[in-house]
């Protein structure tokens, strides 16, 4: 796939960022919050398509990665390409994690964790309200 996202971040003030966005996106993407479990969206989704991001449409990751974690957060073993998220150290909540965010526009996604399936090992622990889904047959036009 080729890349879609731009050398040039997406840049917005905060103002525009809450005009385009419902406020549970605003607060996930914008503030680092989470969703409740089993609340947002795509949670228990199981239909083909491309997952992108709320905030600047950026391709993050591919149907075919997602998994039933059984935490009630859409769950993918890996991005659609490595330089699709970036990863940053989160010690919030008396804990030391590592945050996901778009690395087109920083959006913050969730939290990777080390407990996922193979081929990766890994559990990339999305909020739904970050997310936006296109069919298959869209993303390739």
């Amino acid at each position: 796939m080729a890349d879609q996202t731009s050398e040039i971040k997406v840049t917005k003030s905060d103002a525009e960022w809450r005009e385009q966005l419902t406020p549970e996106q605003y607060h996930v993407t914008r503030k680092h919050g989470t969703e409740r479990a089993f609340t947002g969206p795509y949670w228990d989704d199981k239909s083909p398509g491309i997952y992108t991001c709320v905030c600047c449409g950026a391709p993050l990751f591919d149907a075919e990665t997602k998994y039933d974690s059984g935490t009630g957060w859409p769950s993918f073993y890996a991005p659609i390409d490595g330089d699709a998220v970036s990863e940053h150290d989160d010690r919030s909540l008396f804990a030391r994690r590592t945050e996901v965010r778009c690395a087109n526009c920083d959006a913050h996604l969730g939290h990777v964790f080390p407990d996922g399936p193979q081929p990766t090992g890994q559990r990339y622990c999305m909020n739904g309200n970050a997310l936006n889904k296109v069919a298959d047959d869209e993303s390739s036009a």
